[in-house]
């Protein structure tokens, strides 16, 4: 079984950044695309960035795009996500996933509030 551990959420003003963290554990060799998804009261969870194992692969999210960056390390096991020029329509409980071979794995979530 794999196993996430999200961190660095938290309250950061207009135009400010904050760089979110998830630690995977466990089976971690049948993880194949680590990704960051957000979800905002009464809405659909979002797709915001994903990255293959070897990263050749990489998708934003049309909202994101030149703002977010999706970094992974496959030797900690970790994968991150750099979030500049945040705005307040950024606010959201942001998630980890990993997938792969019998795996599809969320993280317990993190609270990003961007204020006005």
């Amino acid at each position: 079984q794999v196993q996430l551990a999200e961190s660095g959420g938290g309250l950061v003003q207009t135009g400010g950044s904050l760089r979110l963290s998830c630690a995977a554990s466990g089976s971690t060799a049948s993880i194949n695309v680590m990704a960051w998804y957000r979800q905002c009261p009464g809405q659909q969870r979002e797709l915001i960035a994903s990255m293959s194992r070897g990263g050749s692969y990489t998708k934003y999210g049309d909202s994101v795009r030149g703002r977010f960056t999706i970094s992974r390390d496959n030797a900690k096991n970790t994968v991150d996500l750099q979030m500049n020029s945040l705005k307040p329509e950024d606010t959201a409980v942001y998630y980890c996933n990993a997938n792969g071979y019998s795996v599809n794995v969320w993280g317990q979530g993190t609270q990003v509030t961007v204020s006005s």
